[in-house]
């Protein structure tokens, strides 16, 4: 798509903005949209307030840890335990936030919007930055992921909605299975993304881990194949560059 195309450096702050927005409207925002719309449908078959579900989205946007609440607060497990449950399961999300904080560093640091550009960082955001960051002029890096992240969780508030008021149209098989397209298609673009060896390293010792750890509480499972293989990844990869 031409909004994905690498973006000219004489953009305004407000054009970086409105590029970022431009970009969520992308086969990754599709899929996101799909699986809000999976999650607005669980949403109403467990009974879960409307206007509550759409905070949940606003303010976790992560839907892992957003069907860790749901799950808790539905078969009555006590409140702390589901906070803690939902924050080892956003703790997968910090390796995202270091690795592509460096590109949000201009010459003028503003703590306050780094920390809001940090809270839209989930995949999508994390694949696309990852693919189009680097390519950015750094002038103009800060207002892309806002108009982004923006965006995006416009898009997933849409899904919310949306799919709690369908919910009587919507089997609750079709609903998961909206819900399995997110992983598949991020799956899909890190695949396509993958450039040398760490990269594909990673990969197969996430998809290989990932039996082993499946069914862990707390998104300990994500945590463990995605930071352990990671972390295995990059040292292969370091002895990999160190012997040529």
């Amino acid at each position: 798509m031409s909004s994905l195309a690498a973006p000219h450096s004489d953009r305004s702050t407000a054009g970086w903005f409105l590029h970022g927005a431009r970009t969520s409207l992308s086969v990754p925002g599709l899929v996101l949209l799909a699986g809000y719309v999976g999650y607005g449908g669980l949403l109403q078959a467990v009974g879960f307030p409307f206007f509550a579900g759409l905070v949940s989205t606003l303010l976790i946007w992560a839907l892992p840890a957003q069907l860790i609440l749901i799950g808790g607060l539905a078969t009555g497990s006590g409140l702390v335990a589901t906070a803690l449950a939902v924050t080892l399961s956003s703790l997968r999300l910090l390796p995202m936030v270091v690795s592509i904080a460096p590109y949000l560093r201009g010459t003028r640091r503003n703590t306050a919007v780094e920390l809001l550009c940090a809270h839209f960082v989930a995949m999508t955001v994390w694949v696309e930055g990852q693919r189009l960051l680097p390519k950015t002029p750094v002038e103009g890096r800060v207002p892309f992921v806002l108009g982004l992240g923006t965006a995006l969780i416009g898009i997933s508030l849409i899904g919310t909605g949306g799919g709690f008021i369908m919910a009587g149209e919507l089997p609750k098989h079709l609903a998961i299975g909206l819900l399995l397209l997110t992983p598949l298609s991020f799956s899909i673009l890190m695949v396509r993304g993958a450039s040398g060896i760490t990269d594909w390293v990673a990969l197969a010792l996430g998809f290989f881990t990932t039996p082993f750890v499946a069914g862990l509480s707390g998104g300990m499972d994500l945590m463990l194949s995605g930071l352990g293989g990671g972390t295995l990844a990059y040292i292969v990869g370091r002895m990999a560059r160190r012997r040529r």
